[in-house]
C-alpha cells in the first residue's frame, strides 16, 4: 500500500501558527466577552464611595456601595426607608446618599426634635436615639421625594433649602449592597 504524501510544490504549514492562531481568537472572545460583561454590569450596577458622616451610623465614610441603578426604572419609585443616590445642583453636581422619609403625596412635619409623616411618629431606630433638628411641615410634590440623612445633626437634605425636595428623575439608583469595609458586607 502506498502511503498518500503531499505534492513537493505545496508549502507545508506549521502547526505552530495554527495554534497561535487558534489561541489568538481565543483570546480575542475572551476580551470582547468581558467587555461586553463590563458594560452590562455597569449599566445596571454602579458603585459608590461614601464621604462624610450624613448617614452614619448606618453607612460610614470611606464604606463602597454598590447602587442598583434599575431600582426605579418603569414604574417602580422609592419607598420610605431606601437609601438612595442622586444627584444635585451644589457645587459641582454633587452626589449625595440618604434615606427617603416621605414619598409623593406624604405630609411630612419635622416638630420638637420629632420626624412625623401623614401625622404619625416615625420610629426611626437607625438615628440612634438623636433628635432631629429643624421645623418642617410639607407635603412632598408629585414626582419628589423627601430625604433625610441618618444623621441628622450633620446631614444637608430635605429640610434645607440648598437641596430640598429630590426630583425623582436625579435618582441615579438605591443602596443595595455594602460590598467594603468587608466586616460589615452583610449590615
Amino acid at each position: 500500500m502506498q502511503l498518500l504524501r503531499k505534492k513537493k510544490n505545496q508549502p507545508e504549514e506549521p502547526q505552530e501558527a495554527k495554534t497561535a492562531l487558534q489561541e489568538l481568537k481565543e483570546w480575542g472572545k475572551v476580551i470582547i466577552l468581558s467587555f461586553l460583561i463590563a458594560f452590562l454590569l455597569t449599566s445596571i450596577v454602579k458603585p459608590t464611595l461614601v464621604i462624610g458622616h450624613s448617614m452614619d451610623n448606618t453607612l460610614h465614610d470611606k464604606d463602597y456601595l454598590l447602587v442598583n441603578r434599575l431600582a426605579y426604572k418603569g414604574d417602580a419609585k422609592p419607598q420610605y426607608k431606601d437609601i438612595v443616590v442622586f444627584d444635585t445642583d451644589l457645587a459641582g453636581h454633587k452626589v449625595l446618599i440618604k434615606r427617603v422619609i416621605g414619598e409623593e403625596g406624604d405630609k411630612v412635619k419635622v416638630e420638637n426634635g420629632k420626624v412625623y409623616v401623614n401625622g404619625e411618629l416615625l420610629k426611626e431606630h437607625y438615628i440612634g436615639g438623636q433628635e432631629t433638628i429643624g421645623s418642617i411641615d410639607a407635603v412632598v410634590p408629585k414626582g419628589k421625594v423627601f430625604v433625610m440623612g441618618d444623621n441628622r445633626n450633620n446631614s444637608l437634605d430635605s429640610r434645607f433649602e440648598e437641596v430640598g425636595m429630590v426630583d425623582e428623575s436625579k435618582i441615579i439608583g438605591k443602596i443595595f449592597t455594602r460590598v467594603f469595609p468587608f466586616d460589615k458586607i452583610d449590615e
